[in-house]
């Protein structure tokens, strides 16, 4: 059987399409010589696991190093008992080094003498025998929290000035986020000495529930995070595929996986996967853009873990107080510096060449106003779908009027189901056009910083329809010839020379929904009809 692509757990090369495992982290190699400890984050699924794997067999076949990943995941059960913890954790390494390292390099009988210092203590006297500088990779590092968190940074960085003959020559913690966005309990005000890092002094912040610092493991000399593949990258995994099979991607196919996905690991071997073992069987047709279009429809309806996961993280409220001015097209304003930096570790936001910060791929940028409005979506009374002609397609005159019939009697109170409260007329005007496309098209949005609007683009067989939201604030001016303007350039962009300008009066003193919701015809000097629809 030829390989495939993997979606699930650490890659193997005989099993699975898959790139140079440490290609992505040239650096490590020179921390490594220079006896350094470091940290590697990324998002969930991109390649950390493997990559760590494949770092320490190489390290170990090199005949240089002692070099073994382990995971701190099994004391995560214990976080708030540090002493179960450690030997959980010391019993999961046994286990580890066990299969991972020959006979002759695997440790001594730990030392499980005092709690609160026995991975120090083992550490130490495996440090103390080996015939090599040992290289200690702790995968999932940040599952822990709490006391059992800070005891662990603490051992570690109590035998940092010992190596390398009586500790550790190099340890690497391995997680999603850096070591500031590590969790401790709420309500600490321990402070701890941080030599090296002048200015930072506190531990735990006053209510905080994060570390906010790069203490106590303020030993760490480079955070490093694992990057997306490059196009060229995307491209030479799915040309495996071709090698083995014979089934061709065409360029327009890899091209668009690339811009769907921006390189994110998982989501171009999803799409592959579900194009190659799903929509496309058979190995004599070539795979192409319409086929990886299709897979993407198929990723986002089911919303995978990863992309289910990912969806979980919007719920925080700091995850909220960014996402949610980004659909409405807020400046974010005063929000954490810390808050910014976590979303783009978290793998949601990236920063822009170009610059400010974006949703990382047009796949997460569907996901989320979609994982938002399914609360909004299930509260939908049944819509009968009257915008529907005899033939099946969408009379956008026949959807106009069902919409301002749908609005007059269940948009208010729908408000209060969303989930995002400033973005709540967005979210239950997608919900709605949610029910019109659902099966028979596609509903597509276009959001971004400080442009004050969403713009919306519902497909439905032979038509296309372009939606323009503006909100009405407090303090501000009608937003309608500035919508307009707006609309005209997305509109020209979709090559339409029709399309619709929702403005949501979001007012304390608005009048009454009866009394505003409103519709006009504009046509502009350029000679496009723009509905606008007052609501």
């Amino acid at each position: 059987m030829s390989r495939w692509f993997n979606t699930a757990g650490p890659c193997n090369p005989d099993k699975h399409y898959m790139l140079s495992a440490t290609s992505r982290l040239p650096d490590l190699e020179v921390l490594i010589e220079q006896e350094s400890y470091f940290v590697v984050h990324a998002p969930r699924q991109t390649g950390k696991t493997t990559a760590m794997l494949a770092l320490a067999q190489q390290l170990t076949a090199s005949g240089r190093y002692t070099a073994v990943m382990v995971s701190a995941e099994v004391g995560s059960a214990f976080n708030h008992d540090p002493s179960a913890a450690e030997l959980a954790i010391l019993g999961s390494w046994r286990d580890t080094t066990s299969i991972r390292l020959p006979q002759d390099l695997q440790p001594p009988t730990w030392v499980y003498e005092e709690p609160g210092q026995r991975i120090k203590a083992s550490l130490q006297a495996w440090a103390q025998v080996s015939p090599r500088p040992l290289v200690i990779l702790i995968d999932e590092i940040d599952s822990l929290q709490d006391q059992t968190l800070i005891s662990v940074l603490r051992q570690l960085r109590d035998g940092y000035p010992n190596r390398p003959e009586n500790f550790p020559s190099s340890v690497g913690l391995i997680g999603l986020r850096d070591v500031r966005d590590y969790k401790v309990a709420s309500g600490g005000s321990e402070t701890v000495a941080v030599d090296g890092f002048p200015g930072i002094s506190k531990l735990l912040n006053p209510k905080g529930d994060r570390l906010n610092t790069a203490s106590p493991f303020n030993i760490k000399v480079s955070s490093i995070t694992l990057r997306n593949f490059y196009a060229a990258e995307v491209q030479e995994l799915y040309q495996q595929h071709t090698q083995e099979t014979g089934q061709i991607f065409s360029p327009q196919a890899t091209q668009t996986a690339f811009d769907l996905t921006q390189g994110q690991p998982w989501l171009v071997n999803a799409l592959a996967k579900e194009v190659v073992e799903k929509l496309v069987k058979d190995r004599s047709i070539t795979i192409t853009k319409e086929h990886i279009l299709q897979a993407k429809e198929i990723l986002i309806a089911r919303q995978d873990t990863h992309l289910d996961s990912l969806a979980e993280k919007l719920r925080e409220k700091r995850v909220k107080n960014i996402i949610e001015p980004m659909l409405a097209g807020l400046a974010l304003g005063d929000t954490p510096a810390d808050d910014r930096q976590y979303l783009i570790d978290l793998g949601l936001l990236r920063r822009d060449p170009a610059g400010g910060l974006v949703i990382s791929n047009p796949i997460y940028r569907e996901v989320i106003p979609r994982v938002l409005v399914q609360g909004t979506q299930d509260s939908l009374p049944h819509i009968s779908p009257s915008w529907l002609a005899q033939s099946g397609e969408l009379n956008t005159d026949a959807l106009l009027e069902a919409f301002i019939k749908f609005w007059r009697q269940h948009g208010e109170p729908l408000l209060g189901s969303a989930v995002y409260h400033e973005i709540a007329p967005h979210l239950v005007l997608m919900a709605f056009l949610h029910r019109v496309v659902n099966g028979g098209g596609t509903l597509e949005r276009e959001y971004a910083i400080g442009s004050d609007r969403m713009d919306l683009c519902l497909r439905y067989r032979s038509v296309t329809l372009g939606i323009e939201l503006k909100v009405w604030r407090e303090k501000k001016r009608d937003p309608q010839t500035e919508g307009i303007e707006q609309l005209e350039s997305y509109l020209a962009r979709l090559g339409l020379d029709f399309g619709w300008l929702l403005i949501f009066d979001r007012r304390k003193n608005a009048l009454p929904i009866e009394e505003r919701l409103s519709t006009q015809v504009v046509v502009t000097q350029n000679q496009r009809t723009i509905t606008v629809i007052r609501a």
